[in-house]
């Protein structure tokens, strides 16, 4: 992936990277991208964020630990309500089936995939986000500003993410791993990395909404 310095480029340069090359990320790049994502709003300055990283063989123990865990039983996760599924598997099928040539009938195959994600995608840098579990949906924003602010800071820097939901479907595997105490909510893990330019699916920006569908302006 190759830098990008102007906002709008940025922005539209930014997807979800689901194969990852065995390339350590360099220091110097992740305290940059750390010190921006520090200066995201936050109400009442309280900066909710919690990041714990892991890299090399805390990282390997980790998603060892969550492929052990998903091989047994499936995350707990709430599903979406029936109004939101078909975002869902259109988003599957972009993905699984045109991007990775899996048939919809391939049970394998998808559960293959699906298991990657406990290996975040192959990562060398791994991460989880928290929050105190006494803050509340504005500082839940807090923490959404950070990670986007992150996100962007890391993809400046040349480097692909990708944010997973899927392993705080093991809160309790991922607490015993990284050590994180109880009263910190485990939002979701984020994989960090070069993105493999081989691999299909990392070319893959998926359909947005046009905005009149997601924004309301009032004149009168």
């Amino acid at each position: 992936m190759a830098q990008v310095h102007d906002f709008e480029q940025l922005v539209r340069e930014r997807n979800s990277t689901r194969k990852f090359l065995d390339k350590p990320v360099p220091q110097s790049l992740l305290d940059k991208s750390l010190e921006l994502a520090q200066l995201a709003p936050s109400n009442s300055n309280v900066q909710p964020w919690h990041l714990i990283l892991a890299t090399d063989a805390r990282r390997n123990r980790l998603t060892q630990a969550l492929l052990d865990a998903a091989s047994v039983s499936d995350p707990n996760i709430p599903p979406l309500p029936d109004t939101y599924k078909h975002f869902r598997s259109e988003l599957g099928r972009e993905l699984y089936g045109k991007t990775m040539g899996i048939a919809r009938d391939d049970k394998a195959g998808r559960a293959a995939a699906v298991l990657r994600n406990y290996d975040f995608f192959g990562a060398p840098l791994v991460g989880v986000v928290c929050m105190h579990h006494e803050l509340g949906p504005p500082d839940s924003m807090s923490v959404g500003m950070y990670l986007q602010t992150l996100l962007l800071a890391l993809t400046e820097h040349g480097l692909g993410t990708c944010v997973e939901v899927s392993i705080a479907g093991y809160p309790e595997v991922v607490r015993r791993e990284l050590e994180i105490e109880d009263e910190m909510l485990i939002l979701c893990g984020v994989a960090i990395g070069y993105a493999d330019p081989t691999f299909p699916a990392n070319k893959l920006h998926v359909h947005r909404n046009a905005v009149e569908k997601n924004v309301v302006i009032h004149r009168n």
